[in-house]
């Protein structure tokens, strides 16, 4: 998926573009605000799915949590402390055979995907936000 890093590169690479045309100033700024406010709409319908997308994970995690069966509310946790034994155990050499790469990738996808869905589930509303408060000015 393309990043808001990406995004940003993309208009300024078309902002410059806009420089480069033989046109009045005047003409030059008309177009540089309409690629402005292009830009912040497709900002914000990046972030509208992200939040979306981030909703949806925190109702399974919510939905498992709460969920009826002892396993179903406590699988996360349980994969996370065997991961971690396992890097424990990997760190001091006492598995018989070293960790795999698949395993430690594995294991960065996990807490990976754990911090960056909460900080993403606490940032994004705020930057939405603010990207409405800019468009009503």
């Amino acid at each position: 998926m393309i990043g808001l890093s990406q995004i940003t590169g993309l208009f300024g690479a078309a902002g410059k573009i806009v420089d480069a045309v033989h046109t009045s100033a005047e003409e030059k700024l008309q177009l540089k605000n309409e690629f402005t406010a292009l830009q912040t709409q497709v900002m914000s319908g990046m972030l509208e799915y992200e939040k979306s997308l981030v909703e949806s994970q925190s109702k399974i995690v919510t939905a498992e949590a709460t969920g009826k069966s002892w396993l179903q509310r406590n699988w996360r946790p349980i994969t996370m402390m065997v991961f971690l034994l396992l890097v424990v155990c990997d760190s001091f050499g006492w598995l018989v055979n070293r960790l795999a790469d698949q395993a430690w990738t594995l294991l960065q996808l996990g807490l990976g995907g754990y911090v960056v869905g909460r900080s993403a589930e606490k940032v994004t509303a705020p930057i939405i936000g603010a990207i409405k408060d800019f468009k009503r000015e």
